[in-house]
C-alpha cells in the first residue's frame, strides 16, 4: 500500500501535492495526517505554503530538494529465498564506501567487485551510510532522508540488486545508519514535530528527542527505519553510528527497543540479523543480554584495540593516542578487550570504562583501519603510508587471529595507497565553485586504484591476507573467543610479542635484527610467515628475522 502519511502533531494544516494539485489531509487524534486514498508516484507535503519532501520518503530521484516518490517493495524479484544468514561470531566484515569503492561509485559498481571479496575470504560487507544526503558524493553521515537509498548510488532498486547479488555469493550485508543526528542541509524534521530536544546538547546541536514530550513517535521514526532496512531490503544487520551521543533516561533505553525490534523482525523472516554499535564509552552494557541488565546488541566496535595497535606500529602519540602504551596495551586489549576498563585515561583526564568480565570476545569488533581513523586524518593516510611494508603483514596477522570479529577497510588487503579523505558535496548554489572543484578532486583521489593490487608489493600482501583468511576458516581454534582463550607474552625492550590462542601462536619481531624468541609450548610447525623469510623453529626457540611475523600451530597444515 502506498498512502503517504506524515506525523505533525502541532500543525494546523498539511496538504499532499500531486501533479500540482494540493489535497488537504485530515489529522487523526494521534497527530498523523493521512490521505483518503492510495497514491503512486511523485508527491510533496505542503506546510505553511512550502513544499517539503516526506520525512519517510522511500525514494528521492532528484535528491534532497526534489519530490518524494513512492516505492512498491513487493515488486522486486528477489532470488535469495534460501538465504538465512549466519552468526556474527563467524563473520569477517569488510567496510566499504559505495562512492569510492569502484570507479562507477554506485551499488552496481560494488556488485562488479563482489567476486574479489569472495576470493579474498570475507563473508560480510558493511556499507557506509547510504541514506539520502546532499549532492552526489560524500561519506553519508550528513543524511537527512533516512528511508531513501541515495539517488546517486542507484536508489532503492540498486541497493536491492546489491543485497541480492551479495547473498547469491554467500555474503551478508550490514548497513551503517546514523540516528544520533541529521545533516544540516535539507533537514526539515523539526518543521513536522518535536524530533529534537534542547534538554541535551551534542556535537551537532540539539539532541534527538528520545525521552522528552512526543518522543514515542520520534523513537518510532528511527525504529521503523531500522526494521524497514531488514524487511524491505533484506539487509543482515545495522551498524549504529556513535551511540554514545544518544541521550535517553527512559526505563527502556532506545538501544534496547531498537535492537529488540530488529531481532524480532529477523525472527519473523527466519533470518539471523545483527545490531552492532559504535561507542567510545567502553561500556559492556551495550552487548550484555537484556536479562542481565544490558541493551541486547550483538557487538560493539573496540577502538582500544585499534589505538594500541596503531601506537605500537606507527609510534604516533598525539591526541587520544597519547593515552596508549603500544605493546603493553595491545596485550591488554587482546586479553581483556578494553585498555581503559576502569583505568585512568590521560586524554580524558579521568577514569574511563569498565571490565567486560566473562563476555565472549566475539561480541566486539577488531580492526587496524576504518573510515574514521583514516578519513579524520588531514591527508587521509592509510597505514600503508605510515609504516614499513612488512609491518602491514604483521598487523594483518594480529587482526585476523585476534579473538574479535575482524573487520577490514576497503583496499587494506593489498595495502592501497589511495587516501580516504573526508569528502562531502553540496547542492547550495551559493557555495564557491573553487570549493566544489576542490571537493571533487579529493573525492577522485579517494577512489580505490584496483590495478595496483596486481603489482608488487601489493600483490604479495593480498596473497598474505588470503592465506590468513583461509587459515582462519580451516582452524576454528583461531576464532576462540572465551575470556581465557588468549594469552600474550611480550618484551618491550627487545620488541617482540607472542599471542597464544587455541594451540596456535603468532610471533612478531619488531626489532631491527633477528632474535631468538622462546618457543610456545604448542608450536610444532610454521604455518606461514610474512615476509616470506626463512624462519627456524628449533628446540631452543624461534629464530625470527627482523620485521617478520610467524604463525605457528600444533599440526602440519600450511597457510
Amino acid at each position: 500500500m502506498n498512502r503517504p502519511a506524515v506525523w505533525a502533531p502541532a500543525l494546523e494544516r498539511v496538504c499532499l501535492e500531486v501533479d500540482g494539485e494540493e489535497i488537504p489531509l485530515e489529522r487523526g487524534s494521534d497527530g498523523w495526517w493521512r490521505p483518503a486514498q492510495n497514491h503512486h508516484g511523485s508527491y510533496w507535503f505542503v506546510v505553511d505554503g512550502e513544499r517539503l519532501p516526506d520525512p519517510r520518503s522511500p525514494w528521492q530521484p532528484d535528491g534532497i530538494r526534489g519530490s518524494s516518490h513512492t516505492v512498491d517493495h513487493s515488486a522486486f524479484a528477489w532470488t535469495d529465498q534460501s538465504w538465512h544468514g549466519f552468526p556474527l561470531a563467524s563473520a569477517v566484515l569488510y567496510e566499504l564506501h559505495v562512492g569510492t569503492f569502484s570507479p562507477e561509485g554506485t551499488f552496481d559498481g560494488v556488485i562488479s567487485r563482489l567476486d574479489h571479496l569472495v576470493d579474498l575470504g570475507v563473508n560480510a560487507i558493511e556499507l557506509l551510510p547510504v541514506a539520502e544526503f546532499p549532492g552526489r558524493r560524500g561519506w553519508g553521515y550528513d543524511g537527512v532522508l533516512l528511508y531513501a537509498p541515495h539517488h546517486g548510488y542507484g536508489g532503492p532498486e540498486g541497493l536491492k540488486r546489491l543485497v541480492d547479488a551479495a547473498h547469491a555469493r554467500g555474503l551478508a550485508v550490514v548497513l551503517d545508519v546514523v540516528y544520533n543526528h541529521l545533516g544540516p542541509s535539507g533537514n526539515h524534521l523539526a518543521r513536522f514535530g518535536p524530533y529534537f530536544t534542547d534538554r541535551y546538547r551534542t556535537p551537532w546541536g540539539d539532541a534527538v528527542n528520545l525521552d522528552d514530550r512526543g518522543s514515542d513517535e520520534v523513537r518510532r521514526y528511527f525504529c521503523d527505519n531500522a526494521v524497514g532496512w531488514i524487511r524491505d531490503y533484506h539487509l543482515d544487520g545495522l551498524r549504529l553510528d556513535a551511540v554514545h551521543a544518544f541521550a535517553d533516561r527512559s526505563a527502556i533505553h532506545f538501544l534496547e527497543q531498537l535492537a529488540g525490534e530488529v531481532h524480532n523482525q529477523g525472527d519473523r523472516l527466519g533470518r539471523q540479523v545483527w545490531v552492532i554499535a559504535e561507542s567510545d564509552l567502553n561500556d559492556p552494557r551495550l552487548v550484555r543480554p537484556v536479562e542481565a541488565g544490558g541493551y541486547g546488541l550483538d557487538a560493539s566496535w573496540s577502538d582500544d584495540f585499534h589505538h594500541a595497535l596503531h601506537v605500537l606500529f606507527t609510534g604516533e602519540r598525539d591526541g587520544y593516542y597519547a593515552a596508549y602504551e603500544g605493546m603493553a596495551d595491545l596485550a591488554r586489549a587482546l586479553e581483556r578487550v578494553y585498555v581503559h576498563d576502569g583505568r585512568y585515561d590521560g586524554s580524558r583526564g579521568r577514569t574511563h570504562g569498565r571490565p567486560v568480565g566473562n563476555l565472549r570476545r566475539n561480541r566486539f569488533l577488531g580492526y587496524s583501519q576504518n573510515h574514521d581513523q583514516i578519513g579524520n586524518r588531514a591527508r587521509g593516510e592509510r597505514l600503508s603510508q605510515l609504516v614499513e611494508p612488512e609491518a602491514l603483514g604483521a598487523i594483518a596477522a594480529l587482526v585476523l587471529t585476534a579473538p574479535f570479529v575482524p573487520m577490514l577497510f576497503q583496499g587494506e588487503e593489498w595495502g592501497s595507497t589511495s587516501p580516504f579523505l573526508y569528502v562531502t558535496d553540496h547542492d547550495d548554489p551559493e557555495l564557491a565553485e573553487a570549493v566544489r572543484q576542490g571537493r571533487r578532486a579529493e573525492f577522485a583521489a579517494s577512489v580505490l586504484d584496483w590495478d595496483s593490487r596486481l603489482q608488487p608489493p601489493h600483490s604479495e600482501l593480498l596473497s598474505w591476507y588470503r592465506r590468513l583468511l583461509r587459515l582462519r576458516g580451516e582452524h576454528p581454534e583461531l576464532t576462540a573467543a572465551g575470556p581465557d582463550d588468549t594469552r600474550v607474552r611480550f618484551d618491550v625492550q627487545r620488541r617482540w610479542l607472542v599471542v597464544e590462542r587455541g594451540g596456535f601462536a603468532i610471533a612478531v619481531n619488531l626489532a631491527g635484527h633477528a632474535q631468538l624468541i622462546a618457543r610456545p609450548p604448542s608450536a610444532r610447525r610454521i604455518l606461514g610467515t610474512y615476509p616470506d623469510h626463512p624462519v627456524v623453529l628449533g628446540p631452543d626457540g624461534l629464530q625470527l628475522p627482523p620485521g617478520t611475523v610467524a604463525i605457528m600451530g600444533p599440526d602440519d597444515h600450511r597457510a
